[in-house]
């Protein structure tokens, strides 16, 4: 059965490649997107190159925009809500911005989804920021790593939440309504708290998409500051697996419905941002790379690596693109499209 989709965000890194995806498979795909974001038009052209103008609807809009984005999605079948403001430190610097198009743009979304003749399915991408410093779980150090000390498999979904910075308070509001839609008005959603997401389409930069960021700059000879002691610890998850999550959550909708689900790399692909993701780096590029020192930045956690049991055990899901596979794919993907990162 064909639906249709309606992805806000669909010109960024996660929405292109969920588009390319849905319109691959023969998916009615309507993208609304303000397309601010580095490399969004670029996103855009390279779908239009590969499947013609023709085979997505393409609706340039904000997210403050509520009756735009009602009549845009009143024909939708899903709504995958991608799009927002993405950056901690922009968040501090921007507060008022941030909550307009994280809080606000969710509620916009939700109130789109609440208000269609057709029930949609509600797909939020929503953050591991929800949980904040994690202050009351010990962690340790480690030569290369800090670590948790008591959460064997990562941080689940019974962790208090605790929003840290405008952002993940911004975020946190989004997942919560999201939630509660689903509990008040019977909405069928989902909410998706994610960890470090990458892969090709990422055009990253400083503050958000540090893997990519990183490999980029390392390709295109940029400079490269390393914030903090570069032991922070994440889980990295290829985009691949985590459309794979949207997808399992669509058709297990009945046992989704109302749920949040931690989706990251877990365990099996922990690393920490510099200390062990240098050397991989400079391996791949086959040079040192001499990088700048600065101090922590605002809500950068030590350790995040998320528990996906939940997701395993309701949805059957688990990553299947492992650390090394991955890094790999964006890595050669870079080299192919250097053209992609000149200033």
């Amino acid at each position: 059965m064909t639906r249709h989709y309606f992805v806000t965000g669909g010109a960024g890194f996660i929405g292109s490649n969920y588009v390319h995806r849905l319109i691959q498979r023969g998916e009615k795909v309507t993208v609304f997107d303000n397309l601010s974001r580095a490399g969004a038009a670029r996103n855009v052209a390279w779908l239009e190159e590969t499947f013609g103008k023709d085979a997505f609807r393409l609706i340039v809009g904000d997210l403050r925009d509520a009756d735009l984005i009602r009549e845009s999605a009143k024909d939708a079948d899903v709504i995958v809500h991608l799009a927002g403001q993405v950056a901690v430190t922009t968040s501090v610097l921007s507060p008022r911005d941030d909550f307009e198009s994280n809080a606000l743009g969710t509620f916009n979304a939700l109130e789109a989804a609440r208000l269609s003749e057709r029930s949609p399915i509600f797909i939020y991408a929503s953050t591991n920021k929800v949980y904040g410093g994690m202050e009351d779980v010990e962690i340790i150090e480690e030569a290369t790593r800090w670590l948790y000390k008591n959460l064997e498999y990562g941080c689940s979904e019974t962790q208090p939440l605790d929003f840290h910075s405008p952002y993940g308070c911004s975020k946190g509001t989004g997942d919560q309504y999201v939630r509660d839609y689903a509990r008040i008005y019977g909405l069928r959603s989902v909410v998706f708290r994610q960890s470090c997401i990458y892969g090709p389409r990422q055009f990253g930069v400083e503050d958000q998409g540090w893997l990519a960021w990183m490999m980029i700059a390392a390709v295109t000879g940029r400079q490269i500051t390393v914030y903090g002691d570069g032991k922070q610890v994440r889980d990295v998850l290829h985009v691949n697996d985590l459309l794979n999550a949207y997808d399992t959550a669509i058709e297990k909708i009945d046992r989704a419905n109302g749920q949040a689900y931690n989706i990251g790399g877990g365990t099996r692909n922990v690393m920490a941002i510099w200390a062990e993701f240098g050397p991989i780096l400079e391996r791949l590029v086959g040079r040192k790379i001499e990088v700048a020192r600065a101090d922590w930045r605002p809500g950068d956690q030590r350790v995040f690596y998320a528990d996906f049991r939940k997701a395993k055990r309701e949805l059957g899901w688990e990553p299947k693109i492992d650390l090394e596979e991955g890094m790999e794919l964006l890595f050669n993907w870079i080299n192919k499209n250097r053209e992609l990162f000149q200033a």
